[in-house]
């Protein structure tokens, strides 16, 4: 056995956090519950005291977040040397808070950088906070069954040649369904003109340690990337790392970001449940998404055999990659929306999806299930097929233009989120310019951003998903459907 892999089997952070709960000291310090002590008896015994032993803060023996020196800057040295980068950063406020990082520690106000349209709503928040002004690039669009790839190598290229002074460019690797770009490529042509290249692989944690796995962003060499270690692998909700590789990142600037967007009381039980879940994957990572993997290929085998039912495959994404991991599975032929197949799948068969949409539905497949968990997905899909089919000629369908003419962009989304505004209903906001972003959630992809003029196609499309059951991030009925726009 290396060093190194020897090293990989410590968890620093978490050794001298369970160390200090056995010393039994009486804190008089935050939080206030007191190592559990004070947490409402119904909680503790449904979970039990012992967890909440571990929600500490900030002192010798555990370290600072902000200036590590001890067991949290052993643990993120390791987490980098597992994921092949130069420099790790523990992140508490998922990949939203990471992508709010990269931007605010790349750009300055006034750059110019490539952004895919199909880019998380964080991307936008970010490109508020900096000033910078988005190139939109529309990512590829399957026709026959209306569901957004990514963008090519070429199209970046194409406008980077378009804009020589752009300062770099955000990519979104994977995509929700696992969808992956050509990151060897993007980076190589970007490098040679000196341009910093920054990934969104916050549904991509475990590319690293699989081989028949899209490639991660560190070994494309990618600047700087994103990954939300809560996301198929085991570290808890809103626990992500962000990662460096190269000299092109400062990370002073960066340091300060982080200073700014995290919380000064981070979580300790998310930070442990980094240092663990690296550990996992760095010693077993291998062995657990071999079973996965394979896991994920029966099914989406099975489900291809079922009357009704049809499951993405690697063929139908070229030339782009796709993470087996996610079973996306279209429910248009049975005569059902994916929003109502979704409820049907929960309310009778307790079976929960991790997202749907007009007409599929997505599944994630992780290193926490068994054989015995796709059997239950096939069962409840066969059962969705035999029982609940509808003849519904009118379903709704994604307009496919959509993605190919987002409206067009008048101001920067920072200068146009700051202007003045006024309140209209939606349905009479057309050739107005947005203030807000509007969304449907999942995955929180904008619909219509702050700059952007409002058109007659994305308000259909909009009225669309909130008929067949979206949840939408804007306009609802919480304000009536009214909308604010540039006054």
């Amino acid at each position: 056995m290396s060093l190194s892999e020897e090293e990989q089997r410590q968890a620093p952070l978490f050794e001298a956090l369970a160390k200090y709960v056995k010393t039994e000291k009486t804190p008089f310090h935050t939080p206030g519950h007191k190592q559990g002590k004070g947490i409402d008896a119904e909680l503790k015994r449904l979970v039990g005291q012992e967890i909440f032993k571990f929600d500490l803060t900030v002192l010798e023996e555990t370290d600072c977040l902000f200036h590590p020196i001890g067991a949290i800057r052993e643990a993120q040295e390791l987490a980098a040397q597992a994921y092949g980068a130069d420099k790790s950063y523990f992140l508490i406020n998922g990949s939203t808070g990471g992508n709010l990082a990269m931007l605010l520690g790349v750009l300055f106000p006034g750059d110019k950088v490539i952004v895919p349209r199909n880019a998380h709503k964080s991307v936008l928040a970010g490109l508020i906070l900096t000033g910078a002004i988005p190139i939109y690039v529309s990512p590829g669009i399957d026709e026959e069954r209306g569901f957004v790839k990514n963008v090519t190598a070429e199209t970046i290229e194409k406008v980077l040649k378009e804009h020589p002074d752009i300062r770099g460019v955000f990519i979104s690797s994977p995509t929700y369904q696992g969808i992956s770009a050509d990151l060897l490529g993007i980076v190589k042509f970007m490098h040679q003109y000196h341009k910093i290249v920054m990934v969104d692989q916050a549904h991509g944690p475990h590319f690293h340690f699989h081989p028949d796995l899209p490639i991660s962003a560190m070994d494309a060499e990618a600047d700087i990337c994103v990954e939300s270690t809560h996301k198929i692998i085991s570290g808890l909700t809103q626990s992500a790392m962000l990662h460096i590789k190269g000299e092109r990142i400062d990370l002073r600037d960066l340091e300060n970001i982080l200073l700014i967007i995290q919380s000064t009381s981070p979580s300790y039980l998310l930070m442990i449940s980094l240092d663990l879940a690296r550990r996992q994957m760095a010693t077993q990572g291998k062995e657990l998404l071999d079973k996965i993997i394979a896991l994920s290929n029966r099914a989406r085998e099975e489900i291809n055999h079922l009357d009704g039912l049809y499951c993405l495959q690697p063929c139908d994404v070229t030339p782009f990659s796709l993470d087996p991991t996610k079973l996306t599975v279209f429910v248009k032929e049975l005569g059902l929306t994916g929003f109502k197949a979704s409820r049907i799948l929960d309310h009778q068969y307790h079976i929960q999806p991790e997202m749907a949409d007009i007409d599929s539905l997505l599944f994630l497949i992780t290193i926490g299930d068994e054989e015995q968990d796709l059997k239950k997905l096939i069962t409840g899909l066969k059962n969705l097929g035999e029982k609940h089919r509808e003849n519904n000629n009118h379903l709704y369908r994604i307009n496919c233009s959509l993605p190919k003419s987002y409206p067009p962009l008048k101001l920067s989304p920072r200068e146009a989120f700051f202007a003045k505004y006024k309140t209209i209903p939606l349905s009479e906001a057309i050739g107005e310019i947005s203030t807000e972003i509007f969304s449907v959630y999942p995955p929180g992809i904008p619909v219509i951003a702050p700059g952007e003029e409002i058109t007659k196609e994305a308000v259909e499309y909009l009225q669309m998903m909130e008929r067949g059951g979206a949840t939408m991030v804007g306009p609802s009925d919480q304000n009536g459907g009214m909308v604010r726009v540039v006054a």
